[in-house]
């Protein structure tokens, strides 16, 4: 009897709405997907039940869920995403999905499982690891010197950032990462950064010590999917390159062997920039930087536009990503 041959395994890192638009094509093909995510967002829904009951935030957490359910009745997908009205007092603007997860964790006592108890509930296809089992607090240090805690509040800043470091939510504490996402970034076939906001989203899994030191050892090819568009004050004018040298930076190696980076132009007149107040301007390529850090840019058509933004083609990324894996 014929061996069936094992399924490649891809461990994407992030957090935010950029991971959802390429796990919910690449869970569709025959691979073993784990995501990573951050455990620092302290805003809306996710940032009241923090500082209510000290739970992660579920928002990011809740997101990838959903995109890793194909196999759950459209109605309990879209139950979980469903927010209260503003008007309904207590429970205004939460989804109902960050709800059942935060009971799930006071339930157990233990967020890892917890998420895979929602995990198993929805019968999603992959594993979703919550970077570390405790709520982390994310620091920036901007240009001018000045430091700043809190995800929301670094975002909402807009300031030009030189690095981010997280702790735990006691001061000095160190941080910890999850025992199971340090084994799936040692076994990975392949590990994917993003897409989403580098410095609040990417970098918050990376700077755990125990994470940095499983990517810097892990014998996976690495890609950096880099983003379409930049974020005011966090990256306006960074090239792809740019946003290459602050992963590495921040990982302390040059690790990333890919870059994949969109070539097609933003119609000046299609991004709505008050809907999508956090973005800046496009991504300009530099292929020649990108390659001085020992990667290889792949640039092409990865751009999606619909509801007056610019995002990534999932698909178009996906078939990318099976390609890398395919020639090595």
């Amino acid at each position: 009897m014929t061996k069936s041959k094992p399924k490649s395994k891809i461990v994407i890192i992030g957090g935010g709405s950029g991971l959802p638009v390429i796990i919910k094509p690449l869970v569709q093909e025959d691979v073993d997907l784990t995501a990573v995510v951050t455990v620092a967002d302290d805003g809306g829904s996710s940032g009241v039940l923090r500082n209510y009951i000290n739970v992660v935030p579920p928002g990011d957490i809740r997101n990838i869920l959903v995109a890793m359910a194909t196999n759950t009745e459209p109605d309990i997908l879209s139950i979980l995403q469903y927010r209260f009205n503003a008007q309904d007092d207590f429970f205004a603007k939460h989804a109902v999905g960050n709800l059942i997860i935060a009971a799930l964790i006071e339930k157990y006592d233990d967020v890892f499982e917890a998420v895979q108890r929602m995990a198993d509930f929805l019968h999603i296809k992959g594993h979703v690891y919550p970077v570390s089992n405790e709520p982390l607090v994310l620091h920036a240090e901007f240009k001018d010197g000045q430091q700043q805690a809190g995800e929301s509040e670094i975002t909402h800043a807009h300031k030009t950032i030189d690095h981010v470091w997280v702790t735990g939510d006691e001061v000095g504490e160190e941080p910890q990462a999850a025992p199971a996402v340090l084994r799936a970034i040692q076994d990975a076939d392949l590990i994917v950064y993003g897409p989403g906001s580098l410095f609040t989203s990417i970098l918050p899994n990376v700077v755990v010590p125990e994470v940095g030191e499983a990517l810097r050892t892990t014998k996976a090819k690495q890609v950096y999917i880099a983003n379409i568009m930049t974020q005011k004050g966090e990256t306006d004018a960074y090239t792809d390159a740019q946003h290459l040298l602050a992963l590495n930076a921040h990982i302390g190696k040059q690790t990333v062997d890919y870059v994949i980076s969109n070539a097609t132009k933003v119609p000046d007149d299609f991004v709505d920039f008050q809907r999508w107040n956090e973005i800046s301007s496009q991504v300009k390529l530099d292929q020649a930087a990108v390659q001085v850090q020992h990667a290889q840019q792949i640039a092409g058509d990865f751009l999606d536009l619909r509801d007056s933004g610019a995002f990534h083609d999932g698909h178009k990324i996906t078939q990318e990503l099976l390609k890398i894996l395919e020639n090595n």
